[in-house]
């Protein structure tokens, strides 16, 4: 019989799983799905020996088969990277590094983000979409055909964008498309614009009206800023959408599902949602342990915002802690009871984790600085991508100065106690005394320092102790048979 806590051996045993397995496609679409040729070509040109070939989940199906033409029509030596260590759209230099690649492919969805360590080239899927449909759902849902509206969308659909704007420019006059941007010397798409600097675009003229976010460009009319604009999205519910509305919050959205090939007004509560990500900022102020997660390593800058991170949150009086563990679940993160809350340093798409079934809630780092740097103050601008809050980017604040700033005091929100945010910011970063560290300064007193170590003092149980010379030394004896859950002495 099994607990709240267990289930059947006998039962995990016997359980059928549904799997459901992709057809792969035949050989001569092979070429029109993964560009083959342009890959050969990209190789060649750069005399690459070994390619480590990045596929998402849904298209390892046809890896093989990509690998053997690859291989037959260049002089490479390809390497599948199965499982990813983070998500699925980022570039996974730490895999390719285990092989010795000299460079990557990375197919299907992309966030975009750049990457400095190898030579990479994107290849997008070219999944299908119903244009007429698609005109007709844009139709109605703008009847003004003098909007002004930007068309975003999903990287897997840029192919029909072009056929898309032939059919809507002559009744939209104001309608603007936005372009894929591949960022960083070392980073390649057939047919896309390249970007080397933050000012500088190849393929574009000088524009002051010019935006750039994540991985897209476009430009907008002399006298209008972005909020002036409507947003219309090709493609599924998920992630990208997601990010774009949160980051562009005061503009109105609409998109087209190719795949159920209707259009809709997007009706999520964006303010909704913000005062959600704005309750984490409460935790996150709350908080006295913080997890720093690593959920990236490969975007670049990543390690600036780490570094940038934790002196925000020392500066706050908050212990942080590092963490490199791979994709996250629940179980992984209900390890360390001892934190209080996390901040996940991943791409964009990936930043903004629901964490509703996490034990501890789990931030972003704009929310984690909001929480610790008093100069940065919670308005109507959101920021998903941590390369923006690094010095020289868009959303650079300098963090606060201890010394001017003193030790303020204000009210929880949540739990309604008075809290200091620079309280312990003079805490050693070294103490052989424990938890019995007394702190001072011209406000308060406080006489406990509430980190992982006083966590674990603690506790009742504390792991495995060895009790050298305490412990009898005896012959080994026969252990127990079986698994935790019914082991055979137990019946």
């Amino acid at each position: 019989m099994a607990d709240a806590f267990s289930s059947s051996s006998e039962n995990v045993i016997q359980r059928v799983v549904d799997v459901t397995v992709g057809e792969s496609n035949p050989v001569e679409k092979l070429e029109e799905l993964y560009q083959i040729k342009d890959i050969c070509g990209f190789i060649t040109e750069h005399q690459f020996e070994k390619v480590a070939l990045q596929f998402p989940d849904e298209l390892l199906v046809d890896a093989v088969a990509v690998a053997l033409e690859i291989e037959r029509n260049s002089n490479a030596k390809p390497f599948i990277l199965g499982d990813t260590s983070y998500g699925s759209c980022c570039v996974d230099e730490v895999a390719a590094e285990h092989v010795g690649a000299d460079c990557i492919v990375h197919y299907g969805s992309a966030c975009l983000s750049p990457s400095k360590r190898l030579p990479l080239m994107y290849v997008f899927e070219r999944r299908p979409v119903d244009l007429e449909k698609c005109t007709s759902a844009f139709r109605e849902l703008y009847p003004d055909t003098h909007s002004h509206i930007i068309i975003l969308y999903d990287v897997n659909y840029v192919h029909a964008i072009d056929d898309l704007m032939a059919l809507l420019s002559p009744e939209y006059p104001n309608l603007v498309v936005s372009q894929l941007v591949v960022e960083g010397e070392q980073c390649y798409s057939h047919g896309r614009i390249k970007r080397l600097h933050d000012d500088t675009c190849l393929s574009e003229g000088d524009n002051n009206q010019l935006i750039y976010q994540f991985g897209r460009q476009f430009s907008l009319t002399s006298g209008l800023s972005i909020t002036d604009y409507s947003m219309f999205y090709v493609g599924q519910e998920g992630a990208i959408l997601t990010n774009f509305m949160m980051t562009w919050n005061r503009c109105s959205f609409c998109s087209f599902d190719p795949i159920k090939r209707t259009g809709r007004t997007e009706s999520v509560s964006i303010n909704r949602a913000l005062m959600k990500r704005y309750y984490a900022i409460e935790r996150a102020k709350d908080a006295n342990v913080v997890g720093i997660l690593v959920g990236t390593l490969g975007v670049s800058d990543y390690l600036k915002i780490i570094q940038q991170l934790k002196e925000a949150i020392h500066g706050a009086g908050k212990k942080s802690y590092l963490f490199a563990m791979g994709k996250l679940n629940v179980p992984k993160l209900a390890n360390f009871l001892e934190i209080d809350i996390f901040v996940l340093i991943a791409c964009p798409e990936n930043s903004l984790l629901d964490s509703s079934e996490f034990y501890k809630p789990v931030v972003t780092p704009f929310e984690m600085e909001v929480a610790c740097n008093r100069k940065r103050e919670w308005s109507e601008e959101y920021v998903t991508d941590f390369r923006h809050l690094l010095p020289g980017g868009q959303s650079h604040v300098p963090l606060a100065d201890q010394q001017e700033e003193g030790s303020e005091t204000d009210m929880s929100l949540i739990t309604g106690a008075l809290r200091s945010q620079n309280l312990m910011s003079s805490e050693p970063e070294v103490s052989s005394f424990g938890s019995s560290v007394v702190l001072r300064n011209q406000m308060l007193t406080v006489a406990n320092t509430n980190s992982a170590a006083s966590f674990l003092a603690e506790r009742s149980w504390r792991g495995l102790e060895q009790n050298l010379g305490a412990t009898p030394v005896v012959k080994a004896v026969e252990g127990r048979r079986g698994i935790a859950i019914a082991y055979e002495e137990e019946g």
